[in-house]
């Protein structure tokens, strides 16, 4: 029997929490009211946006006012950017945000969020331990510019961990949610740190100190496709092209070491098994060809998709990791 009392009591707990909403904006004029509007109907109402734009020329900015004319300047917050690129954009505004909240979502500025997106990833993370870093991540509804649903995001079967979060992101930006103990980890970030992706980062970092992922596979956003895109869905046969080239340019292996020079700053807050997967990753990578299939093999990286996984042998074999 469903203790109506104590379902009301969760439910009341839930929509009360407090959410610090990340929002980064770079020329954005024709798509953020859209998105304002979005999040002003979400089921949970105790959220505060911090919106860092990074030097708009376009309408971003006064339509950013308009709107703090009207929610009020304790509803939304008006940052200037880093100038260092959107994952700095994002990181930067993290580190503003005040210790008060209990969660901390990003948000790009083109997206239509569901009404019940931030409710759905509160709901999820209150299941753990508050105090172990956690993130609510997952799946998309792709839209096109003018917001008609053709498309689902990849929908990512395997388990989330480090072995893989070395190989590849799974964690949309857009779609995460940090609990109050994944922010204060990953506020510690160095600002020299060159970050390739704030939530490659997240989920690197969280899934390194043995936080908790959590993959929803159920859309709570409508993603939008156009030609601005920073980072478009990867789930079109020449996004993929696109990707697999880059991959074996040589790019992954320049990600790889700027992830492992930023992580050099958050080995002690690994955990004592992923610290040996970080050590001996960092050696294999270098070593001639049989010792390095040897140690990859008996790491176990995977990607996750058959495509990912043919991709990230080559890359091992060809040294592109």
């Amino acid at each position: 029997m469903i203790d109506e009392k104590k379902a009301s009591d969760e439910l009341s707990q839930i929509t009360q929490s407090s959410v610090a909403i990340i929002l980064c904006t770079y020329n954005g004029e024709e798509y953020i009211e859209q998105q304002l509007e979005s999040i002003i109907a979400q089921t949970i109402l105790n959220w505060t946006i911090f919106a860092s734009d990074d030097g708009s020329t376009d309408a971003t900015l006064s339509i950013l006012e308009k709107y703090q004319k009207i929610l009020g300047s304790n509803k939304l917050v008006i940052l200037k950017g880093p100038k260092k690129g959107f994952a700095w954009n994002f990181l930067s505004a993290l580190k503003y945000t005040p210790e008060s909240f209990q969660y901390y979502a990003f948000c790009d500025q083109d997206d239509i969020w569901l009404s019940n997106k931030l409710e759905t990833g509160v709901r999820c993370l209150r299941q753990y331990n508050a105090n172990v870093p956690g993130i609510h991540c997952g799946r998309t509804a792709l839209v096109d510019e003018n917001g008609q649903r053709y498309g689902m995001s990849y929908l990512f079967e395997r388990k989330p961990s480090f072995k893989n979060a070395l190989m590849q992101n799974i964690a949309g930006g857009n779609t995460m949610l940090l609990n109050h103990a994944a922010k204060k980890i990953i506020a510690e970030t160095p600002d020299d740190c060159d970050i390739i992706s704030h939530d490659w980062w997240v989920y690197i970092v969280i899934a390194g100190c043995g936080g908790n992922i959590i993959y929803d596979p159920v859309p709570t956003l409508l993603y939008r496709q156009h030609a601005s895109n920073v980072i478009g869905s990867n789930i079109s046969f020449f996004s993929k092209l696109y990707r697999i080239r880059r991959f074996f340019s040589g790019d992954f292996r320049i990600w790889s070491d700027k992830n492992l020079r930023a992580l050099q700053h958050f080995e002690t807050k690994l955990t004592e098994e992923n610290r040996s997967i970080l050590t001996r990753f960092s050696k294999a990578r270098n070593d001639k060809l049989i010792p390095r299939i040897i140690t990859f093999a008996d790491i176990g990286f995977y990607r996750q998709t058959l495509s990912g996984t043919i991709a990230l042998m080559l890359g091992i074999i060809f040294k592109k990791i």
